[in-house]
């Protein structure tokens, strides 16, 4: 009858596992909580960026459709989750405030040289609280890649060093003194890399994505941009 192999490996683990010192299952422990968190970041991080694209490829298509830059503002449309959306919101709601003199509600007709200049500010501003809000959460990732196989090597140095200082003990230095406390000393390596990997490779994905959506901002906000003058600003 044949064993199947992931049998041995758990049997490894658990074997490594009750020969390891107290420091080194605290630090296995940590490590564990690290990869939750990295995990659940990297879920949740996938999925806000690939309903923002979608989104913002809705967004931009109907923006498109639209033959003055403030209708889908004047028709009070919602859409909260779209970073596109939000930088038209709040450069569309600059704009209208510099169209409606405060003693009238209607528009004028065109708006001033100084008043586009703060429309541009805005949406500029706009596209950077956009990319702050996607950015969040990923220092977590970038905590698990650079803090993760540091805080593993600190576990195998130190469970080296006991494992050491129980041969001195002993008084002898054969193979079946060493290598259990060796072996329960590199299982925290072991777990520092493994959750230092996936992070790393989830931290590069999810950093190209939210360049990508950035720059998909900043080409949204000058054609907005281009659109309002040709619209609103006086020749």
């Amino acid at each position: 009858m044949q064993v199947p192999i992931y049998f041995f490996a758990t049997s490894d683990l658990l074997y490594v596992w009750e020969r390891a010192t107290l420091e080194g299952k605290l630090i296995i422990v940590t490590l564990a909580i690290f990869s939750i968190f990295a995990w659940s970041v990297m879920a949740s991080k996938a999925v806000q960026m690939r309903r923002a694209k979608n989104l913002n490829r809705l967004f931009e298509s109907e923006f498109h459709t639209q033959k003055h830059v403030l209708e889908i503002f004047d028709r009070r449309v919602q859409v909260p989750d779209c970073p596109l959306f939000m930088v038209y919101q709040e450069g569309s709601r600059e704009l209208d405030g510099r169209l409606k003199s405060p003693a009238a509600t209607a528009r004028k007709r065109f708006a001033s040289l100084k008043g586009m200049e703060h429309v541009k500010r805005t949406l500029e501003r706009a596209v950077a609280q956009q990319a702050i809000r996607l950015e969040s959460g990923l220092i977590l990732l970038a905590i698990a890649v650079s803090g993760a196989p540091f805080l593993g090597l600190l576990g195998t140095v130190w469970g080296v060093m006991s494992a050491f200082s129980y041969v001195a003990m002993k008084g002898s230095a054969d193979l079946k003194t060493m290598a259990p406390g060796v072996a329960a000393a590199l299982i925290t390596t072991v777990a520092g890399l493994l959750v230092a990997i996936p992070s790393m490779f989830g931290y590069n994905w999810l950093v190209h994505n939210l360049r990508v959506l950035t720059v998909e901002m900043d080409n949204f906000a000058q054609e907005l941009v281009s659109h309002m003058e040709t619209e609103y600003l006086e020749e």
